[in-house]
């Protein structure tokens, strides 16, 4: 079956940094595109980034360009968000998605999620 790991959330001050990882297990992984979506207390989940099955192509949120960076190592079967600039409103659980039409952008297999608490 599809599995979806995250690690790398943490504490971290307005203004510093934290690179997520997401490795995957059970799929081709090479042959999906994968997306980053965070969610925080009391509010809907949102999309936040995407790449594309190469990492040739990458797509962000408005509040995240140009401080996120999502970025995949297909030899690892492992997506990165590396997140500079962080600010308290960056507060969330993060997660990684992906699917057979997550380049369309429609998910069907989904990580556990990453705390990231961003304090000002």
């Amino acid at each position: 079956q599809v599995q979806l790991v995250e690690s790398g959330g943490g504490l971290v001050q307005a203004g510093g940094s934290l690179r997520l990882s997401c490795t995957a297990s059970g799929l081709s992984f090479r042959s999906y595109a994968m997306g980053w979506f965070r969610q925080a207390p009391g509010k809907e989940r949102e999309f936040v980034a995407r790449v594309n099955w190469s990492g040739g192509s990458t797509y962000y949120a408005d509040s995240v360009k140009g401080r996120f960076t999502i970025s995949r190592d297909n030899s690892k079967n492992t997506v990165y968000l590396q997140m500079n600039s962080l600010k308290p409103e960056d507060t969330a659980v993060y997660y990684c998605a992906t699917g057979r039409r997550a380049d369309l952008g429609d998910y069907e297999y989904w990580g556990q999620g990453t705390q990231v608490t961003v304090s000002s």
